[in-house]
């Protein structure tokens, strides 16, 4: 948890509170009705989950129903639980999901760079057939050496 910074002196009160801004993992899968979910474990008790018709789409909803839950609980006078003030996400992505998020990716080329049959990376997109666990480690860490790549690149 990182603790939640005021740099508003007039609200000095609240910076006075312990809040906390609480980290969660959120779940986007792809269903066999074509529609994406997300759904956060770590708040099974409040149900707190969307679907969408894009990855997107679920976001926006899993971002409105935290509001909904938040208006809920002023209303009724009640305390808004912790988890519920200022959380971040990380998301984590089945294949399908994550291709969809990332439209943007070649999929042949990322295949390429991680290795893997690039007609099989697209089955995998597809659904048509699932990744074993060896393939699903060496896509995730191409992903991550990409990203720190990318990350070092500076533009002039």
């Amino acid at each position: 948890m990182t603790p939640h910074i005021c740099t508003d002196l007039t609200q000095g009160l609240l910076c006075n509170l312990n809040i906390f801004n609480m980290k969660f993992t959120a779940i986007v899968e792809l269903w066999d009705d074509g529609t994406y979910s997300i759904y956060v474990p770590d708040m099974e008790k409040h149900n707190l989950n969307a679907q969408g018709t894009t990855v997107q789409e679920a976001k926006d909803g899993l971002l409105e129903g935290l509001k909904d839950y938040v208006e809920m609980y002023e209303s009724m006078g009640k305390e808004i639980p912790e988890a519920f003030i200022d959380p971040e996400f990380e998301y984590k992505y089945d294949l399908a999901s994550f291709f969809d998020y990332y439209d943007w990716i070649n999929v042949s080329k990322l295949a390429e760079k991680a290795e893997i049959n690039a007609s099989l990376l697209r089955q995998y997109k597809k659904r048509l057939t699932f990744a074993s666990e060896k393939q699903i480690n060496k896509l995730q860490t191409t992903v991550n050496k990409l990203g720190k790549e990318m990350a070092a690149v500076r533009l002039i």
